[in-house]
């Protein structure tokens, strides 16, 4: 795309033409597919799922706060560059921000599937129940996305104004009505957006950590039927391996995006700073499991005891040996023990990858071993694995994810067009 000024080069999106058309046609596939099980999910209702009054949680709310997870990692991993100011982050605030967006869209996506009435779903925003947990998390929820919004509006508004300035036709149309009309690009203009870009991060931090991803811990650990859930620590773990999952995110987007969108070198130092977060928030999130199991097993609570046996040695045991300790873990810190490595992106996108599929794993040790069990004696036991329709459903909400992330990326300037909007 040509520009009226040679200022800077705006030209987002595929370098390759053929990876864009491939790319678009991945994701068709998956959105017919998605598509065809959706409407499967809504003409037969639950029957098409393989959930029960037994197990009345599954793929659906694991796959939930698995991108709730991404969301608040993502986000707590901008605010290192837009409110704790750290050197060399501010090139991926932008890309962590939208990211965060993306993922809490397709983790509304995946609750609104998993409501027996989909239509239903205004419900808690006109019956408030104000001793809810599940309630003042849904309004968290549309607070944490427009600070969300807010947030990405300041860190690319002066782009979004020099581009409505300096280029034609919709796309300059597009650009303007994105920057709000505010196209002032002094040094006031761009003092006044950084304000309120750090004022949203400040805000965001303790509704990010306390209300979205801790408060998604504390619907489980609320649930004193099920001893498995009702840990002091869940809120805990959710957090870290959301932030875990969330760096992991980053940095892979910011390597694919960097190289396969924008045509440039990717910055091996900042590669190397989000590799060193990502081996401290695997040590942690590592620890607090073993934790957590240690006190399950010193309780000797039977239903306790029992939840983890079935993690650790029975029917979930492949999801957490396989995934969570061999993707999460130890194949990542394989990876990223050696400094030439972490400095590699061909190395580090494998590696970031690993852990965010990974963490899927955590999310179903956590969503269905503890519904497997009878919570009193005389109770059937449970059995689960998602049905075709559950696993058809999800592919195709990840593809819609996938999807509105693409169209961003070709779109907005999620990389900053002159040295950085923290200049």
């Amino acid at each position: 795309m040509a520009t009226n000024s040679s200022l800077f080069e705006f030209d987002p999106g595929f370098e390759n033409g053929r990876l864009r058309l491939a790319w678009y046609a991945f994701i068709g596939a998956l959105l017919v597919g998605g598509g065809y099980a959706m409407w499967l999910r809504i003409t037969q209702g639950m029957a098409s799922t393989n959930l029960t009054s037994i197990v009345p949680w599954g793929a659906w709310v694991a796959f939930y706060i698995y991108f709730v997870g991404l969301s608040a990692g993502a986000f707590l991993v901008s605010t290192m560059a837009n409110v704790f100011e750290m050197e060399g982050m501010h090139r991926i605030d932008r890309d962590a921000l939208f990211a965060a967006i993306i993922s809490m869209a397709v983790a509304l996506l995946f609750v609104w599937v998993d409501l027996g009435r989909m239509d239903r779903m205004y419900f808690p925003f006109v019956w408030r129940q104000l001793t809810s947990a599940l309630s003042w998390e849904v309004h968290a929820y549309v607070a944490y996305i427009a600070i969300l919004v807010t947030e990405l509006y300041f860190s690319m508004r002066i782009d979004l104004a020099r581009l409505a300035d300096r280029l034609d036709g919709f796309r300059g149309s597009l650009y303007k009505l994105l920057a709000l009309g505010r196209l002032d690009t002094s040094e006031a203009s761009q003092a006044f957006d950084q304000r309120w870009l750090k004022r949203a991060g400040i805000l965001g931090i303790p509704l990010a950590i306390f209300m979205v991803h801790g408060g998604t811990g504390v619907l489980f650990a609320v649930s004193k039927a099920r001893p498995y859930w009702n840990s002091g620590l869940f809120p805990v773990i959710f957090i870290i391996s959301a932030l875990l999952s969330g760096t992991a995110l980053v940095m892979v987007l910011y390597v694919l995006r960097t190289r396969l969108f924008d045509g440039n070198s990717v910055d091996r130092d900042l590669l190397d700073r989000l590799a060193q977060l990502l081996i401290g928030f695997i040590v942690i999130d590592a620890a607090l499991t073993a934790i957590e199991a240690l006190i399950a097993f010193a309780s000797l609570h039977p239903h306790e005891v029992e939840t983890w046996q079935v993690v650790l040695f029975g029917e979930m045991s492949w999801s957490f040996w396989w995934f969570m300790v061999g993707f999460s873990w130890v194949f990542p810190l394989v990876l990223l023990t050696k400094r030439s490595w972490r400095r590699s992106p061909w190395v580090m996108v494998p590696a970031g990858l690993s852990v965010v599929i990974g963490i899927i794993a955590v999310r179903f040790n956590i969503v269905v071993p503890a519904q497997i069990l009878p919570v009193m004696e005389g109770l059937p036991h449970g059995s689960y694995f998602p049905s075709l329709v559950e696993w058809g459903t999800s592919i195709g909400i990840v593809a819609v994810g996938l999807l509105l992330y693409t169209l961003g990326a070709e779109t907005l300037p999620l990389t900053p067009l002159s040295g950085g909007d923290h200049e």
